[in-house]
């Protein structure tokens, strides 16, 4: 392999360990109307953990006012041999599954073919589990996102997006299509811009100079006036004026925060904190961003596959990645105890294949 080649694949394969280990630091307090910022902060410091460089300690002994996520054992420092199962990793997975079966030129409805042969029911949540009853009622996309599916804007399709950047290295143009072409299935409006955004971000951060330029960049594939943009705009911007990061946070929660803490336009803006306040560095990414609350595993996921696209997997401390053990689980059929390595693999294979032509694309 040439150069180019050998640091594209280990680009991918940062993202994949940084989205699993973003995924895992935040899965043990994913709650967001519990776990708030200060919640966080105080649990850190009783268990010495502030601040944060490695995944999160388990409570010591009659600690009280901390109630982590039934299966925190599989995910706490210490315990952790492989990754445990999350939808925010299940959904990278089917994506690769569905780009490999129907290559780029895929539609809509295969994808929810997918979601219904690959998938378990029960293992998909809000928007994804009413597109999904949707499906099984025989009804069609983009039907499938708008019947009684009052969770269209919230952040189920931005976690599924990583994928599509991932195979389109330095074009986010191509990303945010693919992505958009996923999301419709259960989202609109700023659900859908969140996926493109997303997809958009991570496929930049393959040749962006920083985390800055590529969340621009992303920006650049979504309406300007949507509420999405604005959002991150405005992280920006607060950012840009010299305030803390955490007095960034608590001036975009009082803005957005009465949308809910699954909505995807505040999780968009705790994201955008932690890539800017992270500052290149992949720890203190995952660390602010999952300390920043909200839908903390899907945040620091996200976070966690910009950052590692940015440094490569030679660059994420192996503190995050030896404890994964290069073995994945996931309640996706077929996939579940799979290697970490050869799904990043996989993903480079595919991310290899150019379109033949300007915006065109090519099947696997």
């Amino acid at each position: 392999m040439t150069p180019s080649v050998t640091r594209t694949a280990d680009r991918i394969l940062g993202g994949w360990l940084g989205r699993i280990a973003g995924n895992m630091l935040g899965k043990p307090i994913e709650r967001g109307d519990y776990w708030t910022r200060d919640r966080i902060d105080r649990y850190l410091r009783l268990t010495h953990a502030l601040p944060l460089t490695d995944y999160l300690p388990e409570p010591p002994p009659g600690a009280d006012g901390f109630e982590l996520r039934p299966d925190w054992r599989g995910c706490v420092r210490g315990r952790i041999h492989g990754s445990c199962r999350d939808d925010d990793v299940d959904y990278s997975i089917l994506g690769l599954h569905l780009l490999e079966t129907h290559g780029f030129a895929f539609t809509t409805e295969q994808v929810g073919e997918l979601w219904l042969l690959r998938l378990p029911y029960l293992q998909t949540f809000t928007a994804e589990r009413a597109a999904y009853r949707n499906l099984t009622a025989g009804l069609k996309p983009p039907l499938t996102a708008t019947h009684h599916n009052p969770h269209q804007e919230w952040i189920g399709a931005l976690i599924r997006a990583d994928v599509f950047g991932w195979t389109s290295p330095g074009d986010p143009v191509r990303a945010a299509s693919l992505a958009r072409r996923d999301a419709v299935l259960s989202h609109t409006g700023n659900g859908v811009y969140g996926a493109m955004w997303a997809a958009g971000m991570v496929a930049a951060a393959f040749t962006a100079a920083d985390a800055r330029e590529a969340v621009e960049t992303g920006l650049d594939r979504i309406p300007a006036s949507c509420r999405l943009a604005r959002a991150v705009r405005r992280t920006i911007a607060l950012f840009d004026s010299g305030l803390s990061w955490s007095d960034a946070l608590d001036t975009l929660a009082g803005e957005t925060g009465g949308l809910g803490w699954i909505h995807t336009v505040p999780n968009a803006a705790v994201i955008t904190a932690g890539l800017l306040y992270g500052s290149g560095d992949f720890s203190a990414t995952v660390a602010l961003t999952v300390r920043g609350g909200l839908d903390t595993d899907s945040n620091g996921a996200t976070a966690g596959s910009v950052a590692g696209v940015l440094c490569g997997a030679s660059g994420i401390p192996p503190r995050w990645t030896r404890p994964l053990e290069d073995r994945v689980s996931s309640a996706v059929f077929g996939f579940d105890g799979a290697r970490i390595s050869e799904l990043a693999n996989r993903t480079a294979r595919l991310a290899s294949l150019r379109p033949a032509g300007r915006h065109s694309v090519q099947a696997v």
